[in-house]
């Protein structure tokens, strides 16, 4: 992927979270939200072949504000000046974050088992964040966040009519994003988060957009193997920086 591609995929994973405001210092995106989503508050490159020379700058931006400096780095051979940058300013990695990108097509051919695709998100959607299983102060900003997507469909899916299941699929400049997949832990291994998959990338090839990006966690295997099978292939891995 070239810087133009890069850029152009970071840009779209931020506007995603609706940051309350950002920045572009340098070749820098400065996502400024003081609450709980990694991507919405760590400053990000748009290119993966920068020194550390706006690191001070960035830092004052998110002193100015009263907010904890962060960064998202992806661990690229040249991206390596900023990371030893950041451990000598007192910084440490962590929550290793597999990028992937795939395919809207495949997506869409993924699953064909029904799940509902919503234009916005009702009460029962809502609830699946705020359920056994999940941090209810995380959850109630993801479902703040994910809402006031600028651009987004919501997936739904479960028994009878319920929601068990939730995803989003938002839309920028040129990417597609799926975000908030989250299954009830009870309702787990019945193919739901593959369902939402599968009616989202519909969505998406309705609109006409052929590429579709996410991030996992790297621990979570899991969800992993779903995304494999859906066709998604691992960018690069990342880490969040930040000072303990």
């Amino acid at each position: 992927m070239d810087a133009q591609e890069i850029a152009v995929l970071e840009r779209d994973v931020v506007a995603a979270v609706a940051p309350p405001q950002t920045l572009e210092i340098g070749a820098w995106l400065v996502p400024l939200d003081n609450g709980t989503i990694g991507r919405a508050k760590s400053a990000v490159p748009l290119r993966h072949d920068l020194g550390a020379e706006a690191l001070p700058d960035i830092e004052a931006a998110f002193a100015d504000r009263g907010m904890a400096p962060g960064f998202r780095i992806a661990e690229t051979p040249g991206l390596g000046a900023v990371r030893e940058a950041l451990a000598a300013r007192g910084y440490s990695p962590r929550q290793p974050t597999v990028f992937k990108v795939g395919s809207v097509a495949r997506l869409a051919a993924f699953s064909d088992a029904c799940a509902r695709v919503l234009k916005t998100p009702d009460a029962a959607w809502a609830a699946v964040f705020l359920g056994e299983g999940f941090d209810p102060v995380d959850g109630a900003h993801r479902v703040a966040v994910l809402t006031r997507s600028p651009d987004a469909a919501y997936g739904a899916a479960g028994e009878g009519g319920a929601t068990h299941a939730v995803g989003v699929m938002s839309y920028g400049v040129r990417w597609a994003g799926v975000h908030g997949m989250r299954t009830a832990p009870a309702h787990r291994g019945r193919g739901y988060a593959s369902a939402i998959l599968g009616a989202l990338g519909r969505s998406a090839a309705a609109r006409g957009v052929e590429q579709v990006a996410l991030q996992v966690e790297e621990g979570n295997e899991t969800a992993r193997s779903i995304y494999r099978r859906a066709g998604f292939r691992q960018l690069w891995t990342y880490r969040y920086w930040r000072k303990d």
